[in-house]
C-alpha cells in the first residue's frame, strides 16, 4: 500500500514528486540492505551443511518481483548469486578398520556397518543359520535392510523359513529371482540337471551370480555369513571387513563396494549357541542333518565325521565349492587353471600302524591279484578339510586293526597324482576310501560317506 501511495502522489505537484524521488532511493537501499543481508544468511546455513546443493534454493528475485514496483531492477541486482558445491566423500581406510575390528564381537562389526553406511547397506541372507546376522541387526537397534536369492530351487521347508524370519523380526526380505529368459535357456539346452555332469558354474552364475550382482549394484556395502571354517581351501583367510574384489556398487567401478563379515572369526558351533541363546527361529533343514544350506538339488545332510560344506556339491572336489557369490576367495591360480598344483601343507593321518603310499606304491599294490594281506588306503588330499575332518577316526581304526592281518594306508592324490587317481583308483573327491582284498585285483570303494570308527570297521569285517 504504501508504494501504491507514494506512486500516485508523484503525478500532483513538483514537490510530491521530489519526495517521492527521495522515498523511493531510501527504499532501493533498504531493499537492497535486506536481501545482502539474507544474502549473507543462506551463505552461511548452506557452508554449515555440505549435503545441500545450491541450485536448490529458490531466487530471491522470484519473490520479490512485482509488476509496476519502484525497485523491480534494484532487487533483481541484490539477488544472491549461486554457486555449485559438491559434497565432500569421506574416505576409509578399510584394511586399517579390518584390522582394528579383526578381535571385535560380531555385534560390534555389524553396528560399525549399518552406523557407516545406512540405508546403503544390506544383510544376504540364505536361509540357514546365517539368520545369526539378522539377529545381530536387530540388537543394534538401528534400521537395516535384508535381501535374498529365490533362485527358483530351494527347498520348501526354506520358503517357510523365509517367512518366519519375516513375521519374527517384522521385516520384508528383499527377494532377488533370476532372469526367466536366461533359465529357459539353460534348462531347454541342457536340461534340469546339467551340473551332475559339467559342475555347478553354469547354473549358479545364471540363477545366483548375476540377480546378486543386480542387487548390490543398488548398495554401497552388503554383508554375508562367511566364516573362516566353512570351506577347505576358499574361505580361510575370510577378514572381517574388505572391498569386494569381485562385484561393483551403486557408484560402479572397482572399489565401489565394501563387504563385511561379521561372523568370520567364529565358530559354527558358538554361531548355534549363540542362536539357541537368543530363540532365534531357524530352517526346519537343520533337525534333518542339514547345516550348509542351498538349493535342494544341490544340498543334502551330513553325516557323522563329514564337514558341514561336503553337503554342497558333493560330486565335486572340496577347493571348488563356491557358487561364485564368493569367487574372491578363490586364490588366482585356482581360478585360471585346471590343473591342480599340489599345495605345501602339513601332512595329516601320520600313526605308526599307518603305512604312506608312493606312486609306486600304490601301483603296485593295484596290479596284485594275490597279495599277503588286505589293506584299506585313503586317497586324500592335506588341505581338504573333509579328510581333516576324519583323520581321527582313520587313525583310530589303523590303531584298531594292527597286528589283525589289515594293513592301512594312505596315499596323496592330489596335485600331479590326480589324474591318475581319477583313471586308476575310482577318485571323485576328496577323500576316498578302497579297500583291496587278498584274492581280488579290483579294489572296492567304500560306498558311504560315514566316517566314523564303528562304520569303517563294519565294513572291513565285512570284507575281510
Amino acid at each position: 500500500m504504501a508504494l501504491a501511495s507514494s506512486s500516485a502522489a508523484s503525478s500532483t505537484s513538483p514537490l510530491n514528486r521530489s519526495i517521492a524521488s527521495h522515498s523511493a532511493q531510501d527504499l532501493k537501499a533498504s531493499w537492497v540492505g535486506s536481501v545482502r543481508s539474507l544474502d549473507r544468511q543462506v551463505a552461511s546455513s548452506v557452508a554449515t551443511n555440505s549435503g545441500y546443493r545450491r541450485s536448490s534454493i529458490k531466487p530471491i528475485s522470484a519473490e520479490l518481483k512485482r509488476n509496476n514496483s519502484a525497485v523491480p531492477k534494484a532487487v533483481s541486482v541484490a539477488a544472491p548469486e549461486v554457486v555449485e558445491t559438491e559434497k565432500v566423500e569421506k574416505v576409509v581406510d578399510w584394511e586399517k578398520m579390518a584390522k582394528e575390528l579383526e578381535h571385535a564381537s560380531p555385534l560390534t562389526i555389524m553396528d560399525r556397518a549399518l552406523e557407516e553406511f545406512d540405508n546403503d547397506i544390506a544383510i544376504a541372507f540364505s536361509g540357514a543359520e546365517d539368520v545369526a546376522l539378522i539377529e545381530y541387526a536387530h540388537l543394534t537397534g538401528r534400521p537395516f535392510r535384508v535381501f535374498s536369492l529365490d533362485t527358483g530351487r530351494l527347498n520348501p521347508e526354506t520358503y517357510q523359513f523365509f517367512d518366519t524370519v519375516e513375521k519374527h523380526y517384522g521385516i520384508r526380505i528383499e527377494y532377488m529371482f533370476p532372469d526367466a529368459t536366461e533359465v529357459q535357456a539353460l534348462v531347454r539346452t541342457k536340461g534340469l540337471f546339467s551340473f551332475y555332469e559339467d559342475g555347478h558354474q553354469e547354473c549358479c552364475r545364471v540363477r545366483k551370480v548375476r540377480p546378486l550382482r543386480r542387487a548390490l549394484k543398488g548398495l554401497r556395502a552388503w554383508i554375508t555369513g562367511q566364516r573362516k571354517d566353512q570351506s577347505p581351501g576358499t574361505r580361510a583367510e575370510v577378514p572381517v571387513v574388505q572391498v569386494d574384489p569381485v562385484f561393483e556398487g551403486l557408484e560402479g567401478g572397482a572399489g565401489s563396494l565394501v563387504k563385511f563379515n561379521p561372523v568370520a572369526n567364529v565358530e559354527g558351533t558358538d554361531v548355534w549357541n549363540f542362536l539357541r541363546a537368543m530363540s532365534v527361529p531357524v530352517n526346519s533343514l537343520h533337525a534333518q542333518g542339514f547345516i550348509s544350506i542351498g538349493c535342494e538339488p544341490c544340498t543334502r545332510a551330513v553325516l557323522p565325521g563329514q564337514h558341514e560344506r561336503e553337503g554342497r556339491w558333493w560330486w565335486e572336489d572340496a577347493k571348488a565349492k563356491e557358487c561364485g557369490l564368493h569367487k574372491g576367495n578363490l586364490k588366482q591360480e585356482e581360478t585360471s587353471s585346471s590343473v591342480q598344483t599340489t599345495v605345501k601343507e602339513a601332512d595329516i593321518f601320520n600313526s605308526d600302524n599307518l603305512v604312506t603310499l608312493s606312486r609306486t606304491g600304490i601301483e603296485n599294490l593295484a596290479r596284485l591279484e594275490n597279495r599277503k594281506d588286505s589293506w584299506i588306503v585313503v586317497l586324500y588330499a592335506p588341505w581338504c578339510q573333509y579328510c581333516q575332518a576324519m583323520e581321527a577316526s582313520f587313525v583310530d581304526l589303523a590303531d584298531k586293526l594292527a597286528g589283525s592281518g589289515v594293513k592301512v594306508g594312505k596315499f596323496r592324490a592330489d596335485g600331479d597324482q590326480k589324474a591318475y587317481a581319477q583313471q586308476e583308483l575310482q577318485l571323485q573327491s576328496f577323500p576316498t576310501i578302497l579297500f583291496f582284498p587278498k584274492h581280488a585285483s579290483k579294489p572296492i570303494k567304500y560306498p558311504t560317506e560315514k566316517r566314523d570308527v564303528d562304520s569303517l570297521m563294519s565294513f572291513v569285517k565285512l570284507l575281510k
